[in-house]
Order: C-alpha cells, then structure tokens, then sequence
C-alpha cells in the first residue's frame, strides 16, 4: 500500500483548506497513493482555541465532509482527515476523524478520547471527548489502518487496543504544537509506539507556524523514512504488511506480554 502524508497548514477557512485537500489528493493519486492522511483539524484551524471551533462546526452529513466524499469517489482514493463535527447532544464540537473510501463511503470515524488539557491549553472547554468504543478501523489496499489523534500519541493503551485489532499501520492526524521539547516528543512518542506494537505508525501533523510539522512514517523496527520538515509538503511512502510479519518473527513482544488493554470504567 502506498500512503500520502499530506502536511497542510489550515486557516479559518473551510473552502480555502478544502482547496488544498483537493490540491494535495490530486498530486498523491498522480504519484499512485492509495491512501491520504491530512492532518487534525484539516477541516478549520486556528491559533486560538476558543467558540469559533464551535461556531465553525459541521454534521459530518454537511457540506464539507460531502466535498471530500465527492473528491474520493472522483479520484478513486482512500482520505483519512480531521474535521470539527457538530453534536446535537452537546454545546461543544467533537475533534472527529473521517476515513472516506475510494467509493465516497464514510468507512470509520473517531471521535478523539484525550483532549489536549496540558501544556497551558483547555481543548476540553469546546470540544467534548469521544467515547472508549474500541479501535477506530478500516481496510485499504490490502492493509488495515487504524486511526487516533494528536495527544492521544501520549497514552500507550489506545495504540495497543489497535494492535489488537490486526491494524497493519496506525495514523495518527495531529496539529502538534510547538513548544519546548514538543518535536523531540513527537518523534520519540511516535517510534515507540511503533516499536512497541511492531507495526506501521504514520504521525501527520499542521504544517508551521500552527503546528510542528515533521511528519514521518515509522517502521515496525522504529526506522523513520518519508521524513517532512516543518513546511508544508507531502511524502508517498510504501507500507508492506509482510515487513510486520518478518519482525514479529524476530521481535515476538506482543506474544510474549502478560496483561491485556481495558477501557476506563469497563470492568473485566
């Protein structure tokens, strides 16, 4: 499977971000990309978290979500982004993830679970928490890819649950902020959960100034490859299931552990 890391850097402006959507797929599909990952928030950023990221909010039935469906089924492609979707049961918006197939078809979402409460930021003041309902997954050229968001790189339970899950490749759509230490966490984060899981982790975050960048593709091994500077840009990379399989062989870590993932609140 081929993948597009697509580094974007959104505005306030959904037609202007769904303009490079379309920009960057078109260029991903000419370079034979069966699937694309934009960032979180792909859908509307802004450098201050406050009610806008509630007044910006749509149902993922409403036109923005339409307008990737229409782009997918077009260009025949997989696109995994992040979009701030309305709730009709909450003042606040959920930071959502939508995998639409190369037919149009919403295949997964993912509400994200850890808000970004740290570092002198409150995401939980206008968006509200997912809920722990397992891995967030889908099939794509012959590989499953599982998805999470941003902070949720921090908490090693939720990509493992993935891994329970069979997911050849775990994507992880970010706007990393900058901030002292934050790029040396992004990487080392990122690896370990690919080490760790002895799978595919593809961390792809807002281009700078709103975000880090540096998004990359770690390896089963922990090998960096398809490796972005800050900038806006993107990277095809290759992902081969049978390199998880020829690790697992050597690195056989997950058969050998003594504890498995529970859910907060779930009792065993």
């Amino acid at each position: 499977m081929k993948i597009a890391l697509a580094q974007i850097a959104s505005r306030a402006d959904t037609d202007y971000n769904f303009d490079l959507v379309e920009r960057f797929s078109r260029s991903a599909t000419q370079q034979g990309a069966d699937l694309i990952v934009f960032p979180e928030y792909a859908m509307v950023d802004m450098p201050e978290l406050d009610a806008a990221f509630i007044t910006q909010a749509e149902p993922l039935d409403g036109p923005f979500v339409s307008r990737v469906r229409d782009l997918a089924r077009t260009l025949r492609v997989t696109i995994v982004l992040g979009v701030l979707e309305k709730l009709a049961e909450d003042e606040r918006a959920s930071n959502t993830l939508v995998a639409v197939d190369a037919a149009g078809e919403v295949v997964a979402t993912y509400r994200k679970l850890h808000l970004y409460d740290a570092f002198g930021f409150e995401e939980s003041l206008f968006i509200k928490p997912g809920a722990t309902v397992g891995a967030a997954t889908f099939d794509v050229a012959g590989a499953r890819v599982g998805m999470l968001t941003c902070y949720d790189l921090r908490f090693p339970e939720a990509a493992r649950q993935h891994a329970d899950a069979d997911v050849d490749v775990l994507v992880y759509p970010s706007c990393w902020l900058p901030g002292p230490r934050k790029e040396d966490h992004w990487k080392t984060l990122a690896r370990a959960r690919a080490i760790e899981n002895t799978m595919f982790v593809a961390p792809v975050s807002q281009a700078a100034p709103l975000g880090t960048g540096g998004s990359f593709l770690v390896d089963p091994m922990g090998l960096v490859c398809g490796e972005l500077d800050g900038a806006a840009g993107m990277t095809v990379v290759e992902v081969d299931p049978q390199r998880i399989r020829d690790v697992r062989a050597t690195n056989p870590s997950l058969a050998h552990r003594r504890f498995t993932v529970v859910p907060a609140g779930v009792v065993a």
